[in-house]
């Protein structure tokens, strides 16, 4: 049969039972020590009663003139008994040199010999010991009595170790009382406290809450998800390795106020607030992030816990999703126009007329052929040539044309591995497509007042696309309207646009790959007026800056 497994006590019953035996101990110990100093302390003080008692009647100018007279047992007696009955020691013994008792308080034993020992005090001494005599076991003091440089008697006084023990038994009872209560107060306290450390530990014994913290230290390390954990002050609590790659922080984040973190404004201002916040979309000088936070309440704030997940791939491939549906919403209409087209050509060789049908198709497609020809000529590089070539067909849908620079110039291998072809199209996608939205705009008419009176302008995006010392060179300029120079330190920021709500995150986009690759952005004004931004990326090394002027 065997037997039920004992459930381990808890981590606060084991704290209980050890702090109530220390308690326990302590008292005992302390009771111990105090009742043997207590004794020791007692028959110190007997001594040195007993001692003055008999130094002083060994002194007394009145017991020697009665040793002098023929019977000093009568005058001796009834004085040896009143200083016992004051002094309250046990016995006052008066005696002869040869130790023959002439008081004794048991009259019968006056007139008998002394029972101790004498040769010392005989010898001058005044001496102390312990000995059993008619009255049991006593502490005595034995003196001589000097007449006229003689020893004539001796004077022996002693308090007996029944009544010594009898004192400190009295102590022990008051001691004993004290270390009881303390005892219970000590329990009472240790109860008290631990019972607050079972709610916090729920219960648990040391080797759950060990085996809960080996736990906790694996998951937290093996989560890919960013989790952070603030204090009831906003300081970091707690954070595990993807939140800390995340956000950019140091091991010696933890303890910092989020405030002191130096992160985006925007991401300080979630991570500080007291309501909750769910799937919000934060960016960090290298990712995009998204953002959870709950409190953690319990009758009082104690801190909050923050969720972190990275978007930043997720957001990439989103813009490569929409570069693809403008992809092929321009491939739809350029069959539509291939249609028309080709249904003109059909129809001027019906007519009989072969040489405007030949003239006509050799035009759209030396038209077609002309972008094609320049993009793939300068740019070696299929992940950009193919974005122009994309970008080309959406802007000329748009009213817009698309150019690429004379100097425009990247030989085949010249951008290194590291230099992510994923980065490049939202770089470069990004800054294109908010160039033609700019440039479409403008190029709608020139905003004259009246319709009359406006006459229209050309829509054109100017890309340049080069390697540079080291660098790669990508510039976009437009013919809109350009951004005033009180803007231009916002435009990077998530948020801003100027085609309402839901945009706003292209910028930020490319400043975030930018950043990611070691380069700079800079925002200027295009010879026609409009925006022109100037992308560097160091095609060896990396040193990030982000600038606006």
């Amino acid at each position: 049969m065997r037997l039920p497994r004992t459930v381990p006590r808890s981590l606060a019953g084991q704290l209980f039972a050890m702090q109530a035996l220390l308690v326990a101990a302590v008292v005992a110990g302390c009771a111990l020590f105090t009742y043997a100093s207590g004794r020791s302390q007692a028959e110190e003080t007997a001594a040195r009663q007993v001692r003055a008692a008999a130094l002083a009647m060994a002194g007394s100018p009145s017991v020697r003139e009665a040793i002098r007279t023929p019977d000093p047992s009568a005058v001796l007696q009834p004085y040896a008994e009143r200083v016992r009955q004051d002094t309250g020691i046990a016995f006052v013994t008066i005696m002869d040199p040869r130790g023959v008792r002439w008081t004794h308080p048991d009259r019968t034993q006056i007139g008998r010999s002394f029972i101790g020992h004498t040769e010392r005090a005989l010898r001058g001494e005044t001496f102390e010991e312990t000995y059993t005599g008619t009255l049991g076991p006593s502490i005595r003091v034995v003196t001589p009595i000097h007449d006229g440089g003689r020893i004539v008697g001796l004077v022996s006084a002693g308090i007996t170790v029944e009544r010594v023990s009898t004192q400190v038994r009295e102590q022990l009872g008051a001691l004993g009382t004290a270390a009881g209560a303390a005892l219970l107060i000590g329990a009472l306290g240790t109860y008290v406290i631990n019972a607050r450390l079972r709610r916090h530990t729920h219960g648990m014994n040391a080797r759950e809450l060990s085996r809960m913290h080996t736990y906790h230290e694996a998951t937290l390390h093996a989560v890919r998800e960013g989790l952070l954990m603030l204090d009831g002050q906003r300081r970091v609590a707690l954070i595990n390795d993807a939140g800390r790659d995340l956000l950019g922080l140091d091991p010696g984040s933890v303890g910092r106020r989020v405030d002191e973190l130096a992160l985006p404004a925007p991401l300080t201002g979630a991570l500080l607030a007291s309501e909750p916040r769910v799937d919000e979309v934060h960016l960090t000088a290298d990712r995009v992030i998204v953002v959870n936070t709950s409190p953690v309440v319990g009758g009082e704030r104690r801190g909050t816990v923050v969720t972190l997940r990275d978007h930043t791939e997720l957001q990439a491939l989103s813009g490569e999703l929409d570069s693809e549906r403008g992809f092929t919403q321009a491939l739809r209409s350029q069959a539509h126009e291939a249609a028309n087209r080709l249904h003109t050509v059909v129809s001027l060789i019906e007519l009989g007329r072969v040489d405007e049908a030949v003239d006509f198709a050799t035009a759209e497609l030396e038209l077609a052929q002309v972008l094609t020809d320049r993009v793939v000529g300068a740019v070696a590089e299929p992940v950009l040539a193919a974005l122009l070539l994309g970008k080309a067909a959406q802007a000329n849908e748009r009213g817009v044309e698309l150019v690429l620079a004379r100097d425009s110039l990247i030989d085949d291998g010249a951008l290194p591995r590291s230099l992510a072809a994923r980065d490049l199209v939202t770089i470069l996608g990004n800054l294109i497509d908010n160039a033609v939205d700019a440039a479409s705009e403008a190029g709608q008419d020139d905003g004259g007042p009246l319709p009359a009176q406006r006459t229209a302008t050309r829509a054109l995006v100017t890309v340049t696309a080069r390697t540079d010392g080291g660098e790669l060179l990508l510039r976009v300029a437009d013919t809109g309207g350009g951004i005033g120079p009180d803007e231009a330190d916002e435009v990077f920021a998530r948020g801003w646009t100027t085609r309402g709500a839901g945009r706003g995150l292209g910028l930020a986009l490319v400043r975030q790959a930018v950043h990611r690759n070691g380069g700079t952005v800079t925002l200027g004004r295009a010879a026609d007026g409009g925006a022109e931004f100037t992308v560097r990326l160091p095609l060896a090394g990396r040193t990030a800056a982000v600038v606006a002027r």
